[in-house]
């Protein structure tokens, strides 16, 4: 009972995913990825984490998107009840939707990006997420937001939202991981969260620790250099 959108930027090597559900603590269950291996988006009626974690261990080995959710869900006797996305190293993508899924259920592939959901108002909350995010300018987790809201302005969830959540990663930035377990408006609630993590001492601060290209920088954080966060 989720929308979820995982997509590559290949100028800055920026890996992203946004999720949103009705029910609690999408993020939870939904996203997880990191710059070695690629995103995973695992959701549906009876959503198994299990898939999340063994798609992107596939590919960490080297298998393509596509390939490793067919390995994946193929052994899974219960794979009518659930949906999984894959966003590999290469920007390809790999999706499964299970024959038992809450419709509106499906998913919509272009290059680098990759939109799947259930319980959805109608199938054209798919289009309209990946058309939202092929009209967004900006950082990634930004046009991944906006995904996110024109996908809810087109219908959405067909109960509402209550939760939401984004996972960025890349070799040049520390992960970023931001969510919304509970809220009237999540994804108004995850926008303001992203501003906070991206602005003030705390954005200054995450630009002073190591990273997968600079796994030892230490230059000293000083926090009289910056402005603190302004209140939202």
């Amino acid at each position: 009972m989720t929308l979820s959108i995982l997509a590559f930027d290949a100028e800055t090597g920026t890996y992203g995913g946004a999720a949103t559900t009705g029910s609690l603590c999408v993020g939870g269950w939904v996203l997880r990825g990191d710059h070695e291996s690629g995103l995973s988006a695992s959701q549906g009626s009876l959503p198994s984490t299990l898939w999340g974690t063994g798609v992107l261990e596939v590919m960490r080995g080297g298998v393509p998107a596509d390939q490793a959710v067919a390995q994946v869900t193929d052994a899974d006797a219960g794979r009518g009840e659930r949906q999984l996305a894959a966003l590999d190293l290469a920007g390809g993508t790999g999706h499964f939707t299970g024959a038992k899924s809450v419709p509106a259920a499906g998913a919509r592939a272009a290059r680098h990006v990759v939109v799947t959901g259930n319980l959805l108002a109608s199938e054209a909350v798919l289009d309209a997420c990946l058309d939202g995010y092929h009209a967004a300018r900006g950082p990634l987790a930004e046009r991944l937001m906006a995904a996110l809201l024109t996908a809810a302005k087109a219908g959405g969830d067909s109960r509402g939202l209550m939760s939401a959540a984004l996972l960025v990663v890349s070799r040049s930035a520390p992960p970023l991981t931001l969510r919304i377990d509970h809220a009237e408006d999540p994804l108004a609630e995850l926008g303001a969260l992203h501003r906070r993590a991206t602005s003030g001492l705390y954005g200054a601060w995450t630009r002073h620790v190591p990273t997968a290209d600079d796994p030892e920088r230490a230059a000293p954080f000083v926090e009289s250099r910056y402005q603190p966060v302004t209140r939202q």
